[in-house]
């Protein structure tokens, strides 16, 4: 692999999955050992050829010999493609290059309640910006991709819970939505978007950890109280993750409150249906 040389990448030294595969970048020897730096703490010698409220958007990669500074998915492109040259006619294919930029801005613009920030988050002058779009867009995408794959959940659960129509799971992860963002904004409006954010991540990541027991149910099938034990094993993860995220972000314990109190509602609810 050839390493690209007089480059540094600045990451976000506030943001773990940035660290990470910038880190990555300079393990596989696609960057130099001095490849890469935080923007919170850039060097003086690149300091004045960079944007740096762009490079706290959009992760930043400088040419240090000659001040070419590329931004976003073009400086991901530029290290892949020098460390991949097979990939470089489809880098420079210019749909692809466009609809890879809106997906780079979507991850981008919600990276911190993807992943959330340290208890040290939000100490450096220069944050990324909000998009509001970019937010709406990913609680869509977590609540429809969650909806979806609870419903097929759902099957696996009859004999014990009733199935309900095929628009339940959507519903009721839809109705979370506002019910949450009712209660936060009551107490906390300056932190709806995020806590939503936190919110829909922590649903859509139990949600993916049920395809683990969907999966097997294509190879067997122990019965449905098999897959309840799974689905509250998956809760209680849930609901750790619940209480980490809003002491991070000093909501206090209303919100899990809440977030336990609707779930216990619907359950109830569900079941005297049946």
């Amino acid at each position: 692999m050839k390493t690209l040389q007089n480059h540094i990448i600045l990451f976000d030294a506030e943001c773990p999955m940035c660290k990470a595969y910038t880190k990555a970048m300079v393990k596989t020897g696609m960057l130099d050992d001095a490849g890469r730096a935080s923007y919170q703490n850039t060097p003086d010698n690149v300091c004045p050829i960079i944007d740096r409220q762009r490079a706290a958007n959009e992760i930043a990669l400088v040419n240090v010999e000659s001040g070419e500074v590329t931004y976003g998915i073009k400086s991901l492109f530029k290290v892949i493609g020098n460390g991949f040259p097979v990939f470089k006619p489809l880098f420079g294919f210019a749909p692809f290059v466009w609809l890879m930029s809106k997906v780079y801005a979507f991850i981008a613009y919600n990276r911190r309640v993807i992943i959330p920030a340290t208890n040290s988050g939000n100490s450096f002058a220069f944050q990324p910006a909000f998009k509001l779009h970019y937010r709406i867009a990913y609680l869509l995408f977590t609540w429809f991709c969650t909806g979806f794959i609870l419903t097929r959940y759902a099957h696996l659960l009859t004999g014990m819970v009733p199935l309900g129509n095929p628009y339940r799971e959507y519903m009721i992860c839809g109705g979370q939505i506002i019910f949450q963002g009712i209660i936060i904004s009551t107490f906390a409006k300056a932190k709806f978007w995020t806590y939503l954010g936190n919110m829909m991540t922590i649903s859509f990541a139990g949600s993916l950890l049920l395809l683990i027991p969907l999966a097997l149910s294509n190879w067997f099938n122990p019965g449905p109280l098999f897959f309840i034990i799974c689905f509250m094993g998956v809760a209680g993860l849930m609901l750790l993750e619940h209480i980490r995220r809003t002491k991070l972000l000093e909501l206090g314990w209303i919100l899990t409150v809440t977030w336990v109190l609707y779930r216990v509602m619907l359950l109830v609810l569900i079941l005297s249906l049946n």
